[in-house]
C-alpha cells in the first residue's frame, strides 16, 4: 500500500472535554482510515503509487474524483491530528514566528481568531477552514468544500496550509449536534501552536523572515 493511516500523537480521550473520545475514535479509525484505503485503491497500479501525496494534490485536476476526494481526505486529516494537542490552546508565544506573522498580517490575534472562526462557521455544508502561507510568505485564511484544500491546483486560493479545522458534521456531531460555533470555539483550546509554528517555518522558509 502506498499510504498508511498515521497513528494519533495522543490518546483518543486526550482532547476532552473539547473534543470527545468517541468522536476522535470514529473520526480516526473510520473516516480517516476510509479515506486512506480508498486513496490506495484509486491509485493502485498507477504511477501515483510512487508519488508523495502533496505532488498528487498539486496536479489533482488530472486525476479521478476518487483521487481528489480521498487524497484530500488523507492529507487534511493527517494535518488536523498534528495541529491539536492536549497541551495546546491559548495564543502562540510572542517569541514564535507564527505569532509575529499573525500580528504582521492580521494586526492582532483577536482579529485573526475572528476571521478564522468566521470562515469555519460560514463554510456551507461540509468542508474545512484553513490558515495558509502564500508564495510571498504572507498568511491568509480561506475555506474549501468537501475534502479539497489549498494545495490543489484547482483551489480558488492556493497556498500551504499550516492550520486546518474540519467542519464536516462527523467531526463534532456526537458532542455538539448542530452547534458548529460551539465546536469552533472549543477548537481554540486544543491548537498545538508549536506544530503550527513548525508548519509555518517549513513553508516558504518562514523561519528566515524575522
Amino acid at each position: 500500500m502506498a499510504f498508511k493511516l498515521p497513528d494519533l500523537p495522543y490518546a483518543y480521550d486526550a482532547l476532552e472535554p473539547h473534543i470527545d473520545a468517541r468522536t476522535m475514535e470514529i473520526h480516526h479509525t473510520k473516516h480517516h482510515a476510509g479515506y486512506t484505503s480508498k486513496l490506495n485503491a484509486a491509485i493502485e497500479g498507477t504511477e501515483l503509487e510512487k508519488m508523495k501525496v502533496e505532488d498528487i494534490l498539486a496536479n489533482v485536476s488530472k486525476y479521478s474524483t476518487a483521487v481528489r476526494n480521498n487524497g484530500g481526505g488523507y492529507w487534511n486529516h493527517k494535518l488536523f491530528w498534528e495541529i491539536m494537542s492536549p497541551d495546546g490552546g491559548g495564543q502562540p508565544s510572542e517569541r514564535m514566528n507564527i505569532h509575529k506573522a499573525i500580528m504582521r498580517d492580521f494586526g492582532s490575534f483577536d482579529k485573526f481568531k475572528e476571521q478564522f472562526s468566521n470562515a469555519a462557521a460560514t463554510r456551507f455544508g461540509s468542508g474545512w477552514a484553513w490558515l495558509c502561507v502564500d508564495k510571498n510568505d504572507k498568511l491568509f485564511i480561506t475555506d474549501t468544500p468537501n475534502q479539497d484544500n489549498p494545495l490543489m491546483d484547482l483551489a480558488d486560493k492556493k497556498g500551504t496550509p499550516i492550520l486546518g479545522l474540519d467542519v464536516w458534521e462527523h467531526a463534532y456531531y456526537l458532542n455538539y449536534q448542530n452547534r458548529r460555533p460551539d465546536y469552533i470555539s472549543a477548537f481554540w483550546n486544543v491548537i498545538n501552536w508549536d506544530q503550527v509554528t513548525q508548519n509555518y517555518n517549513d513553508a516558504n522558509e518562514g523561519a528566515s523572515k524575522f
